[in-house]
């Protein structure tokens, strides 16, 4: 179901993005109504973040935005990119919070192991996320084992994975985590991984929760075994943060911009027509150019079809067509900055023992 509506989203905007809440608004800007059936969105402006919510609550909002039916919950900052500490630990705490409504959920005991799984190749920085989240994290079962009952107050039992890519272990990641989950007795898994947006300004500045499971490396288009409810018997939570941007992504708004139309990103303005630029070469080389007829303007060309765009698309970027991605330079500062406020709220959140500078101070 979910691999289908993706590939059919696709088909159909040309837009490739993880975050459900972008896919709404693609479907909102491209097909005009508010409000999508089997979809609703609520949005909570709290602090420096905004907080949305999107609940896929049946198939036919699940082919619409081509998102699994289930709870998507979406933070937004543009503070998560600056280095600030305070700022960090508020976004953590809201983080936290939200993690905490997605536990309640699933109705997990407070004495329940989880297992956190950090997914991704930790030698390729944009996909590093997930075992930089795992370096930090306080795990606790071996300790809790060990310890009296008395001393287990306010701590739950954490393991921690990070089974690397298949390129690198030979092993699907599914294949270890259900064994793993099957031998601790987990009674739920928590997968961070880095996704893929649609838009620039999310790389980095968005944080989604979703328990929907995930499928690893979907956000580069290289599906592998599902992780989720249905394969592992379990509740699966999944965290993301976008740090990559499909290349057909940004020519396809490109494409709409030349030809006047409101881009499928984050653009507020809609351009009202097609706009030519005529450079005289003596105007580079820093002579006057002389006067010259203005030209007539050319005529208004039709907008292209949905396949035709695609067509078009794949011969721009051929041979990289399903691979070619894009990420910011300073993607190696931005994933540890976000790996930290990641672990942290998974520290608030598991451990009702430890207070918020406790958490902060096992970061430094």
């Amino acid at each position: 179901m979910q691999g289908y509506s993706e590939k059919e989203f696709f088909d159909k905007y040309s837009v490739r993005t993880d975050l459900a809440l972008e896919a709404h608004q693609v479907v909102v800007e491209r097909e005009g109504p508010p409000e999508l059936p089997g979809v609703k969105v609520e949005t909570v402006e709290k602090g420096q973040a905004v907080i949305n919510r999107v609940t896929v609550e049946n198939e036919m909002g699940a082919r619409m935005i081509g998102k699994a039916p289930g709870y998507y919950s979406t933070i937004e900052s543009r503070e998560l990119r600056t280095h600030n500490r305070e700022v960090h630990e508020e976004l953590a705490r809201y983080l936290a919070e939200e993690l905490e409504w997605f536990i309640q959920q699933k109705k997990l005991g407070d004495e329940d192991p989880i297992l956190v799984v950090g997914l991704g190749n930790w030698n390729a920085t944009p996909d590093a996320l997930g075992p930089r989240v795992v370096q930090n994290l306080m795990v606790t079962r071996h300790l809790l084992e060990m310890s009296p009952p008395e001393l287990r107050h306010g701590l739950r039992p954490i393991a921690a994975i990070s089974p690397g890519v298949l390129g690198l272990t030979g092993i699907e990641t599914g294949e270890i985590i259900m064994g793993v989950t099957e031998r601790i007795g987990a009674k739920a898994v928590i997968c961070i991984d880095a996704l893929a947006s649609r838009s620039v300004e999310r790389l980095c500045s968005t944080i989604q929760i979703s328990d929907t499971g995930i499928n690893p490396g979907a956000g580069v288009g290289n599906k592998r075994l599902a992780i989720n409810e249905e394969t592992l018997g379990i509740p699966v939570i999944s965290i993301g943060v976008p740090t990559v941007v499909h290349a057909a992504t940004i020519v396809s708004d490109a494409m709409d911009l030349l030809a006047g139309q409101k881009p499928e990103s984050d653009v507020q303005e809609r351009v009202p027509q097609r706009t030519t630029f005529q450079v005289d070469p003596r105007t580079i080389m820093g002579q006057q150019p002389a006067h010259q007829p203005q030209q007539p303007s050319m005529p208004e060309q039709p907008s292209l079809s949905g396949p035709q765009k695609r067509q078009l698309i794949q011969q721009v970027l051929e041979p990289y067509m399903g691979s070619m991605i894009v990420t910011p330079k300073e993607i190696d500062v931005l994933i540890d900055e976000v790996a930290d406020i990641v672990a942290g709220a998974l520290n608030i959140a598991f451990h009702e023992g430890v207070n918020y500078d406790q958490v902060f101070q096992y970061l430094t």
